[in-house]
């Protein structure tokens, strides 16, 4: 495992003003590196999976049994299938709790590797795993915050928000350039999500040393497919985002539920879609085995 900056290695410029923010992230570590936060982090590992089991089971419903449009295949569609099983209502509000408590510990790699961007030759890697720790983080937040607005009764259409964002940017000044940096942006989140799952980089996101070694070549393949497959979807959300901008029409700006219907669109769209249903049950069983075998490590 690749191990943060070592503390004792932290310049002088650190002393004086900045040897305040030093003590606040020594404390804050504390707080993210309790075991009780880690139980709370697994619960939001199996909420996450039991998410993309979701998505994977709507996506296949769109293919094959309901009428697309008729069904959200997204995480905000995945919620309200949790809201209306029975219990719902306890669950929704397990799951946000266990996401927001997931994105506090995987924000905590950000307190773990700060230090060395005060490090000359250290700076551009440690800026980057930094930005992809808050990253995941920011999504686990946005996740968590969307569970408990649905256990408050409040849930919405992610689709339609997204529609609405987009008109509301087209109204202003550059609206349509910053449309289509968001799309690009999340395309290229998108092809990271693909390259990750052809590489099997995820597999440092296990702990490799607590999993059995039987267990490990299954946990790698299962995760490759549910990387691909995420990172199609995602990529090809952005690249309808990016045509919004261009044609500045908001109806292609509809987020991953409106990447599967696209998908479903196709000639060849319902065994395609079928595909896709697949690789986003197997990122979920994936994250179940993350679940189990938890590593923050974020080595680049």
């Amino acid at each position: 495992m690749t191990r943060a900056p070592d503390q004792r290695h932290v310049p002088s410029a650190v002393r004086g003003p900045l040897r305040w923010v030093h003590d606040a992230a020594d404390r804050a570590r504390e707080v993210t590196d309790h075991p009780v936060l880690e139980h709370l982090a697994r619960i939001g590992l199996v909420a996450y999976g039991v998410l993309h089991l979701l998505i994977g089971w709507l996506t296949a419903r769109i293919a094959w049994f309901v009428q697309p449009r008729t069904e959200d295949a997204d995480q905000t569609g995945a919620l309200q299938a949790v809201a209306d099983s029975p219990g719902g209502l306890v669950l929704l509000w397990l799951i946000g709790l266990g996401l927001l408590a997931l994105a506090v510990w995987q924000g905590g790699e950000v307190l773990r590797w700060w230090t060395g961007l005060l490090r000359p030759g250290h700076r551009l890697r440690v800026a980057l795993v930094c930005a992809k720790c808050g990253a995941k983080a920011v999504v686990y937040a946005v996740l968590g915050a969307t569970a408990l607005l649905f256990a408050a009764g409040a849930g919405y259409e992610a689709d339609e928000r997204v529609q609405e964002l987009t008109g509301d940017a087209f109204l202003v000044p550059g609206g349509s350039t910053l449309v289509g940096a968001v799309g690009v942006g999340v395309a290229a989140v998108g092809v990271y999500v693909l390259v990750r799952g052809v590489t099997g980089g995820f597999m440092r996101d296990v702990d490799l040393h607590a999993a059995p070694d039987r267990w490990e070549p299954l946990i790698e393949r299962i995760g490759r497919v549910g990387y691909v497959a995420k990172g199609i979807a995602f990529a090809l959300s952005g690249g309808l985002l990016t045509h919004a901008a261009v044609q500045r029409d908001v109806s292609t700006a509809t987020g991953l539920d409106g990447a599967m219907n696209a998908i479903g669109a196709v000639p060849t769209g319902q065994w395609l879609l079928t595909a896709v249903a697949v690789g986003f049950a197997a990122f979920g069983v994936y994250a179940l085995a993350r679940a189990r075998y938890p590593d923050r490590d974020p080595s680049t």
